[in-house]
């Protein structure tokens, strides 16, 4: 069965299919098309996660993800790059990668470790900024999703797993056909 979205004539038919959600039970994925339905989801999520952050340069991200990273992961290797990515959304659907450009230096082999972080979440909530740069950041220690990787991303953001969802949510809202 195709997607439907909302369209003007329509504007509470539910989606049907939610790509972002796609992994969830499909008892979850219904009580979100239910409340898409009804409308005022988007409204929800705002009430929810009302404030707003000031990272707006890839400086001030650089100073966010390294606070973090100090607060968390002192032993973890530096990082020589933070950024803002404006092609990452549509890659892969990525939200933040992390790299390691290796390179050989004399008889030595050096790692250079990149945080890259999708450019829409400038206009996130502060919130999703911190649970994107905290799953980044698990991938320094811990490499694949994992139970270790997830038990260091609630570590760093407690509900990191609520935190998850609703950015899922709010992605899903986001890709919705303004009315």
């Amino acid at each position: 069965m195709p997607a439907t979205r909302p369209t003007r004539a329509e504007p509470h038919r539910a989606v049907s299919a939610l790509p972002y959600l796609a992994h969830y039970p499909e008892a979850l994925q219904a009580q979100v098309r239910a409340a898409l339905a009804r409308g005022g989801l988007a409204e929800g999520l705002r009430a929810r996660y009302p404030e707003a952050h000031e990272v707006r340069t890839d400086r001030a991200l650089y100073d966010y993800v390294t606070g973090l990273k100090s607060r968390y992961l002192r032993q973890s290797e530096p990082l020589s790059k933070v950024a803002y990515d404006p092609r990452l959304h549509v890659i892969r659907n990525a939200l933040g990668t992390h790299t390691a450009v290796s390179r050989v230096q004399g008889t030595r082999l050096k790692a250079k470790r990149e945080i890259r972080v999708a450019s829409l979440f400038k206009e996130a909530p502060a919130a999703f900024l911190k649970m994107i740069v905290v799953h980044e950041l698990a991938h320094l220690k811990e490499r694949e999703h994992g139970k270790a990787f997830y038990a260091l991303c609630t570590h760093m953001a407690p509900d990191y797993h609520q935190l998850e969802f609703d950015l899922r949510v709010w992605l899903t809202v986001a890709e919705l056909p303004q009315r």
